[in-house]
């Protein structure tokens, strides 16, 4: 099994996913809770955080990637962040010193999925 970084979007299905899944299923009533209380905790959180749908969130993260400066970790932070200002940006990169340029590479690709 190996690990990687998910991104809030993904969260959010994954968990709509498996809460639909266990809907009516093992005696539970249609209307019943199906997740454990962190599950829905995590679901909820992604569910009012998360802007992008999860297929523009990867298309977001792909175009991110293809920056030398953007690491995958970052990708998805700044696809589950989505920063808008200069101030955002350096806080994401805060191990590193990014010109303008690039910071506004980040800032210019994250507006075209806003």
């Amino acid at each position: 099994m190996t690990e990687r970084y998910v991104t809030l979007a993904e969260v959010k299905e994954l968990l709509e996913g498996i809460s639909e899944s266990r809907k009516g299923t093992a005696g539970l009533l249609e209307d019943e809770d199906v997740l454990l209380a962190s599950q829905k905790a995590a679901l909820d959180h992604a569910q009012k955080v998360s802007k992008l749908t999860l297929e523009d969130t990867n298309k977001l993260i792909e175009e991110l990637s293809a920056f030398e400066f953007v690491t995958d970790d970052i990708a998805v932070k700044i696809a589950d962040i989505l920063p808008r200002f200069p101030e955002d940006v350096h806080a994401i990169f805060y191990r590193q010193k990014l010109s303008d340029a690039e910071i506004n590479q980040v800032i210019d690709t994250v507006n075209k999925y806003l």
